[in-house]
């Protein structure tokens, strides 16, 4: 019996410990102590950013102290926690946050976000007093207390990774920061979130990433190789030529998908403006479009004004071809999407590079060659015998 007790009071030992370490039994607010003694009737583990909320909310004056637990992007980075009067996004929050000073002690801002566009460091629309905050083993702690006449509040939280003269630098977009905000009960002690919200925004982003990246990025890119190359061999003639006009017009058509959706996100996220990838998206669709419509005014081969058509065209070809590139680098540094996917397409870009220059290099040789025998007619597919004017043309 004697070592039947010692073993059950084992087993539960382990397993006492098992739970102890266990990822599922991590830290929660209930187990959270500060060390200026402070305690709060509430509190709440928040759905992302490993952030946690604690408050009391004293009716009779309506003032809500609150305590906001969170670890910075960066050790030198931010933490911020706000209420906002008027949405439910950060565009319109009263900002609280929280940073660490170059001597190392802690100081907490207020900032009044009117829109992503306008960060203002200046007085909140009501009240607040006692701000303070400490910081211990790379985790932040805010504390303050606000005069807040209502007992539900739409709340947001973020985290950064720097502050430079007192003003946080940009917070990630990644699907953690995009939904951490949700609507919070100060008597009540619930707290909901707008999950579904910040995944169809999301999931419109990604869309709107993959349509832009597969056409202007890859689509067009290829049909230029394919016109500027693949027209010197006879044998590809006029494959080439069907081969080109479905990537352009492919790509153009799910171009206008992804340019739509942009404007489309861009409507419903009011005041988050990305001023230069806007712009180059712009001026890519208006190039495109004369590009594509400019296909039904192409002269015949043997019209005298195909010659400057054939400049204006290359010309615009190949402006669409560097912006569409650098707009599509600027929109993954804007969705922030994991590492690899940037990766993946930098490998892609330098494929398509060394196979163009590799073609470059193939095209010289064959036109040189024709120019070189005897025959006074060399055939290159793409005006019947211009021979190198043409490869320089394109």
């Amino acid at each position: 019996m004697a070592s039947s007790s010692s073993s059950l009071e084992f087993l539960g030992l382990t397993l006492a410990l098992v739970l102890l370490i266990s990822p599922a039994h991590s830290l929660t607010c209930t187990t959270q102590t500060f060390t200026n003694n402070k305690l709060y009737s509430k509190c709440v583990d928040l759905p992302t950013l490993k952030s946690y909320l604690h408050w009391t909310y004293d009716s009779s004056n309506s003032t809500l102290s609150i305590a906001f637990i969170a670890t910075p992007a960066k050790s030198d980075g931010w933490i911020a926690w706000a209420i906002n009067p008027t949405g439910t996004g950060m565009a319109g929050a009263q900002t609280l946050l929280a940073y660490k000073k170059s001597d190392g002690s802690m100081d907490v801002k207020t900032f009044n976000i009117s829109s992503y566009s306008s960060i203002v460091n200046s007085t909140l629309s009501f009240d607040v007093f006692n701000t303070s905050a400490e910081s211990s083993g790379g985790v932040f702690r805010l504390f303050a207390k606000l005069k807040v006449e209502m007992e539900s509040v739409n709340h947001v939280w973020q985290v950064g990774p720097s502050v430079s003269n007192g003003f946080p630098a940009k917070h990630d977009f990644n699907t953690d920061n995009l939904q951490a905000k949700g609507s919070l009960s100060l008597t009540g002690g619930t707290t909901t979130t707008t999950t579904t919200t910040g995944d169809t925004r999301l999931k419109k982003r990604n869309i709107h990433g993959i349509l832009n990246a597969v056409s202007w990025g890859l689509l067009f890119p290829i049909g230029i190789i394919i016109a500027r190359y693949l027209r010197t061999f006879q044998s590809a003639d006029p494959a080439w030529f069907y081969l080109h006009i479905f990537c352009q017009v492919s790509g153009y058509a799910i171009g206008v998908a992804g340019w739509a959706t942009g404007i489309k996100l861009g409507s419903e996220s009011e005041g988050v403006v990305y001023s230069a990838h806007r712009k180059i998206g712009i001026a890519l669709f208006s190039l495109a479009t004369v590009q594509i419509f400019a296909l039904f005014l192409r002269p015949k081969k043997e019209h005298k004004y195909r010659f400057y058509w054939n400049i204006y065209h290359h010309t615009l070809g190949y402006a669409i071809l560097i912006l569409s590139i650098m707009n599509v680098f600027k929109g993954l540094d804007i969705l922030n999407p994991a590492k690899h996917w940037k990766s993946t397409y930098i490998i892609v870009i330098i494929a398509l590079g060394a196979i163009a220059l590799l073609l470059e290099a193939i095209t010289w040789v064959v036109v040189l060659k024709r120019r070189s025998s005897k025959s006074t007619k060399p055939y290159d597919g793409f005006n019947n015998g211009q021979g190198l004017s043409s490869l320089l043309t394109y």
